[in-house]
């Protein structure tokens, strides 16, 4: 029978790149869950016959529930995740339904990854952090760890240009991420680190030479939990580059409460969007990625770096969730539990999955 996808969040710039990726890559029938019906409907339309939209409400259990036990994948694109609560996994667990999320913030994936016995006792595999950063980066360290014979630090980078081909919601993420201080994996113990503080330049492939900041990623507590690390660091800048100063100046001068406050966050992130519509035209709409793997290889110190750069960040985003819905609907990827995407994803999996979506990764041992 045609597997069927319930996509919450659907009608979204990600939600719906990812129902792009779904019906180039599978048989299966959509549905597109949002509450904005004449933006779901026109996702529908071009997406074809194998799409159909449904207006849910996701603080309406009753009609979640009963959407939920119709589907065989939920891939839960319903951000911000900052807000979010696992009531969704709840319910997928409790209807025996496979579930993926794009989830990128750490208090989201802390409250999902708890619910990791309960998936694994209802034979539910759940994966989470999927995505472009969080999600391709993540199996990106894997694939370079793996080509250590001993690992120590791990060193992440993302630049993403303009609005990255996103909505607001994704900066809602950035300027929710600036909130208060996080704790950073470094020489082996937990130290407080400031969001957007520490600049290091980096030189990454078709952007240059881009100062980034530190900032509270999931990927920060995932990764040293996946690999034994003694230093993970994750940081991420915006192009054009004052954009960066500006998000500096916001962590730096704006008063901690203001930054708590709902109405603010909104403030910033319309008017960021705003300035995005204007830059995207000559900035471009993409995203690079750069893991460096420090460590041993045949007793000589060594570092392994993978690159990856893609022309749209929404659509790499939709890619990455969509591989692994993909490996899910065919049994390729069957791991009960609740799992970070580095956990749940080997490296011959991940590799087949970008070769299929044409998707290069430099990687080189230095």
């Amino acid at each position: 029978m045609t597997k069927q996808v319930l996509i919450l969040g659907g009608s979204g710039r990600i939600g719906s790149k990812v129902a792009e990726d779904l019906i180039a890559h599978t048989s299966a029938n959509i549905t597109i869950a949002g509450r904005n019906l004449v933006t779901g409907n026109s996702i529908c339309q071009q997406l074809g016959d194998r799409a159909q939209f449904k207006a849910i409400d996701l603080t309406a259990p009753s009609d979640l529930r009963a959407a939920v036990s119709q589907a065989d994948l939920v891939v839960h694109c319903a951000g911000p995740f900052h807000y979010r609560d696992a009531s969704v996994l709840q319910i997928c667990i409790d209807e025996g339904v496979n579930y993926i999320d794009v989830s990128d913030h750490p208090s989201f994936t802390r409250k999902a990854l708890a619910y990791r016995a309960n998936a694994e006792s209802a034979d539910v595999t759940a994966v989470i952090n999927t995505g472009i950063f969080p999600g391709i980066s993540n199996s990106m360290v894997r694939r370079d760890v793996e080509q250590l014979d001993h690992a120590e630090k791990i060193h992440l980078s993302y630049v993403v240009a303009g609005s990255g081909g996103a909505g607001v919601t994704v900066m809602r993420t950035t300027f929710l991420g600036l909130q208060r201080p996080f704790e950073a994996w470094i020489d082996g113990d937990w130290k407080t680190v400031k969001p957007y503080s520490d600049r290091e330049v980096i030189d990454f492939p078709k952007y240059g030479k881009v100062g980034v900041y530190w900032f509270d990623m999931p990927e920060a507590f995932t990764l040293p939990d996946t690999f034994p690390v003694k230093t993970v660091v994750t940081k991420f800048a915006t192009v054009p580059q004052f954009y960066n100063y500006l998000t500096w100046s916001v962590a730096r001068w704006w008063h901690p409460k203001l930054l708590q406050t709902k109405a603010v966050i909104e403030f910033l992130s319309y008017v960021s969007h705003f300035m995005t519509d204007v830059s995207d035209r000559f900035s471009g709409i993409g995203v690079a990625i750069r893991s460096e793997v420090t460590g041993e290889k045949n007793g000589q110190p060594t570092r392994c770096v993978s690159t990856l750069t893609h022309l749209d960040t929404a659509v790499s985003a939709g890619i990455g969730t969509g591989t692994v819905a993909e490996m899910l609907l065919s049994g390729e990827l069957k791991k009960p539990g609740v799992w970070a995407i580095e956990q749940a994803l080997s490296t011959e999996l991940f590799d087949r999955a970008m070769q299929r979506r044409g998707i290069e990764i430099h990687q080189e041992l230095i």
